[in-house]
């Protein structure tokens, strides 16, 4: 999974998923009675075609075939996304642990599923865009919606908005997407505002909050909790995707928001119980981004594994000594001790009041009102 590499520099970077894979293994998770480790296989173009286009698909691997030759206007070849050799082979085979997962799923072999090496929530049905080349977490929704599942409620924690999987169901009413993410205002790729609420045949079924810059685990916490378990109350999804990136992060080096591994941890666990409230515990996760390579990406997916697994790794963890010893040897640099980052985490209930004079609380309530009613819910009480 690692062939998925955009080259030397990119903030992409492909070890992120080899020592996410270490650091599970290191703390246990791999081997544990219940949980199974598959390796994904390239997805073929016919399932690549359930969410993307022919041509797209023809182009991706022309170009994958000749990364000399660019097609920038289909997003392929560009600094974001820089042609390489294998590009088709590497992006189909990230998509294949995704319907792999949707695959399980449906024919009962597993409850949940995890491809951290997923979350590819960028691409769009006819091009690439934001470091994604396949949109895998769509695939999976289109997999399970193909097998019989009537309603999928994808959640989207990333700090940039979940543009390509919402414009690829923005017209079906089955599937619920929602994105909590920094504003458009400050951060790529300029989308995602409250209004943005679906098409005429699904109003209500893109939910999108646009977090102000420098916004912390207590607001993003609030925000969550004050839209997420409501709207998908009101949906009853009978499976969740979600994508984890977690470039949220306060050190992320690309972004503007605030959060510790802590706060992504309770995202994860927020998810995991609606799942088990609404879905008889029927969730696919995924990756996505998180560009803090050593320090953040390793501990929060491991925490996403663990918590999938329904064997939450506890805060205070220290983090593996053999895993400490390996990045400090191969990359040099500070490692993490502790599976925290040694925060406290509150956050205000929506119950208790709504302060307008509180950027994060005019987000929310922007929301609010833009989808709430659609679903039968009150925008100021429920």
């Amino acid at each position: 999974m690692t062939a998925y590499n955009f080259g030397p520099g990119h903030p992409m970077a492909p070890e992120r998923m080899d020592l996410t894979a270490r650091l599970a293994r290191s703390l246990g998770l791999f081997e544990l009675e219940h949980v199974a480790v598959e390796a994904p296989g390239v997805a073929a173009d016919a399932d690549l075609e359930s969410v993307h286009s022919a041509d797209f698909v023809a182009a991706v691997r022309r170009v994958s075939g000749n990364p000399g030759e660019p097609d920038e206007a289909r997003g392929l070849g560009t600094e974001d996304d820089p042609a390489f050799a294998g590009m088709h082979e590497a992006a189909a085979r990230l998509a294949g642990g995704s319907l792999m997962a949707a695959a399980r799923i449906l024919d009962g072999s597993a409850l949940r599923a995890i491809n951290f090496g997923g979350g590819m929530h960028h691409a769009a049905r006819e091009r690439a865009s934001g470091f994604c080349i396949y949109n895998d977490a769509a695939l999976a929704v289109q997999k399970l919606l193909d097998g019989g599942i009537r309603r999928v409620a994808y959640i989207d924690v990333d700090a940039h908005h979940g543009d390509g999987t919402e414009s690829i169901f923005w017209n079906d009413p089955r599937v619920l997407t929602v994105s909590l993410h920094e504003s458009g205002l400050t951060l790529f790729p300029g989308t995602g505002f409250a209004n943005e609420i679906g098409g005429t045949k699904a109003e209500g079924t893109a939910v999108n909050v646009a977090l102000p810059s420098g916004t912390g685990d207590a607001g993003w916490l609030r925000a969550f909790h004050a839209v997420v378990p409501q709207l998908v109350g009101a949906f009853q999804p009978e499976v969740i995707v979600s994508q984890h990136g977690c470039d949220s992060h306060r050190t992320d080096p690309l972004t503007h928001l605030n959060l510790s591994v802590d706060g992504q941890r309770e995202a994860a666990s927020a998810v995991a119980a609606l799942a088990a409230r609404h879905c008889e515990n029927r969730w696919i996760s995924t990756g996505g981004g998180g560009y803090n390579v050593l320090q953040v990406v390793p501990r929060s997916w491991s925490h996403l594994i663990a918590i999938a697994a329904g064997k939450p790794v506890p805060l205070r963890t220290p983090v593996p000594q053999d895993w400490r010893d390996y990045v400090q040897e191969k990359f040099g640099g500070s490692v993490p001790e502790l599976m925290s980052d040694d925060v406290e985490l509150w956050w205000r209930s929506w119950e208790v009041g709504f302060d307008p004079n509180d950027a994060v609380d005019r987000a929310v309530m922007a929301t609010r009102k833009a989808v709430f009613p659609l679903h039968g819910l009150d925008p100021w009480f429920d």
